[in-house]
């Protein structure tokens, strides 16, 4: 499997349940999250728009996703929300087409375009690592079925860890989809990270 297909793989809605540990405080928060995942090809307007707005020739992606995200932790303050939206275009390194850089139009610890590195491992993990001016975060994404997904994440700021996360996404049947991957209506979402 490449990341391409794991964002195939990965098309629908899902429901996320989350616990994030707060290292420094030795302390857990739960929290969950709807999240809609759709592929999109290397033609598609907004993976084009990615690569040019990181000055790289569209014509080297092999197509991206588009991903949205409406959630609640159990800390949350009465004006905080964790929802958005982002784009990814995946650029894979010509040598080893497993890896490669990962474009984004916005990251999920700071709203600004961003690009990180993505690999998937040897069990078909994708592992994305984004570096950010005051953090970087490495996430691991695998599947342990066809809709259950799996997914865990550090964040790591000021010289040490600061939270650790574990994630299990259930992918949700639409009503008759039996086994197949449901198949959600872009425009029920806003095109703006949980």
């Amino acid at each position: 499997m490449d990341a391409m297909e794991f964002f195939q793989h990965s098309a629908g809605k899902w429901r996320s349940q989350r616990t994030t540990h707060h290292l420094p405080f030795r302390r857990a928060e739960t929290g969950n999250a709807d999240i809609f995942v759709q592929a999109l090809g290397a033609n598609h307007p907004k993976v084009v728009e990615i690569c040019q707005m990181h000055e790289v020739d569209p014509k080297l992606t092999i197509g991206g996703a588009f991903v949205s995200w409406d959630g609640s932790m159990a800390w949350d303050k009465e004006d905080e929300n964790h929802e958005g939206s982002t784009v990814f275009a995946l650029i894979p390194d010509p040598a080893k087409p497993r890896q490669g850089q990962l474009l984004r139009e916005r990251g999920y610890a700071e709203i600004v375009p961003i690009a990180g590195s993505y690999h998937m491992d040897k069990e078909d993990g994708l592992i994305l690592i984004t570096e950010y001016e005051t953090m970087s975060i490495m996430e691991r994404f695998w599947f342990a079925s066809q809709n259950l997904r799996l997914r865990t994440s550090t964040v790591k700021r000021f010289g040490g860890f600061n939270t650790a996360t574990f994630c299990t996404e259930i992918r949700v049947q639409e009503e008759g989809d039996g086994d197949t991957v449901p198949k959600a209506p872009l425009s029920n979402y806003s095109l703006t990270g949980w």
